[in-house]
C-alpha cells in the first residue's frame, strides 16, 4: 500500500524532478551506509527500502525516456 502511493507520487513528476529525487535517495543511502559502518544505525531495513526506491525511480526515468 505504501509503495503504491510512493509510485503514484513519482509518476506525476517530470524527468527533472525524478532526477532530483534520485540524487536525494542516493545521498540518503550514503548516509545510511555510513551510519551502519559506525554502528549508529538502528533500523537496518531502511537501507533495503532506499535501494528499492532508487531502483523504482530509475525505472520510471527509463520509461519516461522511452516514451
Amino acid at each position: 500500500m505504501k509503495t503504491n502511493t510512493f509510485l503514484n507520487d513519482l509518476r506525476g513528476k517530470s524527468v527533472e524532478e525524478l532526477n532530483e529525487e534520485l540524487v536525494a535517495a542516493k545521498k540518503e543511502l550514503f548516509n545510511l551506509r555510513f551510519q551502519n559502518a559506525t554502528n549508529q544505525l538502528n533500523n537496518t531495513s531502511r537501507i533495503k527500502e532506499v535501494r528499492r526506491n532508487i531502483a523504482r525511480i530509475q525505472t520510471l526515468i527509463t520509461e519516461a525516456k522511452r516514451a
